[in-house]
């Protein structure tokens, strides 16, 4: 069986990652999402410590998708770096694990982005 991970990805607001976890799931890119959407965020960003309530999500998916997640991820969120991690699963439920792979499609090229030519 193809190998499988969660993807974590944090933003401002649940309701973002919501609206993008949703694009995933119809786009085939992760078969589900955990919606956090509380969580405490501390870490330093060009100097300053910073310390804001963020919201989480962890996304189930095939680990060939993750290049394409991270794309998408950069292309449209809110933060100029996001958190964007993957996570492998190691073990688990082998009828969840099936399932993650029957809801996700294969992988594609990622297209290049017309405006940086």
């Amino acid at each position: 069986m193809e190998p499988t991970c969660e993807v974590v990805i944090t933003a401002p607001d649940a309701s973002w990652l919501v609206d993008f976890s949703r694009r995933l799931v119809e786009d085939r890119l992760c078969a589900g999402s955990h919606v956090v959407t509380e969580i405490r965020a501390v870490y330093t960003w060009q100097g300053e410590t910073v310390d804001r309530p963020e919201a989480r999500v962890a996304l189930h998916t095939r680990r060939s998708l993750v290049p394409e997640i991270v794309d998408l991820a950069n292309r449209y969120h809110p933060y100029q770096v996001p958190c964007v991690i993957a996570l492998p699963i190691a073990d688990g439920n082998p009828a969840y694990l099936a399932w993650i792979v029957d809801e996700t499609r294969r992988p594609q090229p990622i297209a290049a982005d017309p405006e940086q030519g």
